[in-house]
């Protein structure tokens, strides 16, 4: 029914997607989300300001950033609009995991835009009830984990069952954890649902500090759309020892996509930043991140690439599970940009260290294909 469902909707693509050039039109979603976002930024800008969608800063963060209260949040519509408008104008919709992708942004986009709307109207940065939030973020992962799976036991052409559902150890060729081996897809769904709301709530706990979360984004965008683009494609996939999965081949232009918008927001949101991403951009960049390492089949690799957002999560589980158990606390403050800011770091500093991290990782990640 699915995969009915995205070819019917595909024969609408448009003429821009069928240039035959993969490369090509990956380039071009990357120029065209960029254009897009740097054009539309300031008017977006100034229409927030016009709305008084300005941040609520908690009283509990360090005292440098009350001064950032009143600053245009909820700018991550401009980035998710700018990947929406790029992706349907160059990727071939009738591919299911660029439809997959798109959902994934809207639903996660949503939950974040009525976070950020509570937090605004009513003047208080707690947002959203919790279970509710993580009870529509949950459907939104459970969604990707049934697709896939069905979508993997539903077209055997593009791979075996087993190489869209097992995961991969980096480094060694032979090793996977045989998810496919558990029923109905029991493992991998779950599997995914972890790996996906694990993603969106770090990228969304990152979203600190001016830029700081938007740059890793783009970096790790650019490896998994590396890792896409070699899985994708069959030669590259049996020389590198990956599953070929012939879908990935358009999650490319998704990544390039991503890239382009996260370029064009940075402009904006460089320190002294002019409009934040909010949890709008954060929870849907986070998931569709996720998501695109499913797709690939290279969580671990994506962790590795995404490790600052996986340092910052870890950074708040430590904190309240120490103070929980032994009322103390691991850092002066978490997310663990906070701590290096309250032990004497400019914000500036965190940002630049923390995306030279950033840089390195990446190139780590991409590194485990070769070592393979």
């Amino acid at each position: 029914m699915l995969v009915w469902l995205f070819g019917w909707l595909g024969q609408y693509y448009t003429p821009f997607s069928a240039v035959s050039s993969l490369t090509l039109r990956a380039l071009l979603a990357v120029i065209t989300a960029l254009v897009f976002s740097m054009m539309f930024g300031g008017r977006v800008i100034r229409h927030l300001r016009a709305l008084k969608y300005g941040q609520a800063i908690r009283n509990d963060g360090p005292q440098s950033h009350l001064a950032k209260t009143g600053t245009p949040t909820m700018g991550g519509v401009l980035i998710l609009s700018a990947i929406g408008v790029s992706t349907l104008l160059w990727a071939r919709l009738d591919n299911p995991y660029v439809w997959i992708l798109l959902v994934v942004m809207v639903v996660f986009g949503a939950v974040g835009w009525a976070d950020d709307w509570l937090k605004i109207k009513y003047k208080d940065p707690k947002g959203l009830i919790a279970r509710k939030k993580y009870f529509w973020l949950s459907m939104g992962a459970l969604f990707v984990g049934v697709s896939l799976y069905y979508i993997a036991t539903l077209q055997p052409d593009m791979a075996t069952t087993r190489e869209m559902q097992d995961l991969l150890l980096p480094v060694f060729k032979n090793w996977i954890v045989p998810f496919s081996a558990l029923p109905f897809g029991i493992g991998f769904i779950i599997f995914t649902y972890f790996v996906i709301n694990g993603a969106s709530n770090a990228v969304n706990l990152t979203d600190g500090l001016d830029g700081l979360a938007i740059l890793p984004v783009v970096l790790v965008a650019a490896g998994l759309g590396a890792m896409a683009y070699v899985s994708g494609d069959v030669r590259f996939a049996d020389y590198l020892h990956v599953p070929y999965i012939a879908y990935n081949s358009e999650v490319i232009i998704v990544c390039g996509s991503m890239i382009g918008a996260g370029l064009g927001f940075l402009w904006f949101n460089a320190h002294p930043a002019q409009v934040f991403m909010g949890d709008v951009g954060a929870l849907a960049l986070g998931a569709m991140l996720g998501t695109i390492a499913v797709m690939t089949r290279q969580e671990i690799a994506f962790a590795i690439m995404g490790g600052l957002f996986v340092a910052e999560a870890l950074s708040v589980m430590l904190q309240v599970g120490s103070y929980k158990l032994r009322k103390k606390r691991v850092f002066r403050m978490a997310p663990l940009h906070h701590h290096f800011e309250e032990i004497g770091w400019k914000e500036t500093q965190v940002v630049a260290r923390f995306w030279i991290i950033a840089i390195i990782l990446v190139i780590l990640g991409l590194m485990t294909l070769k070592l393979r």
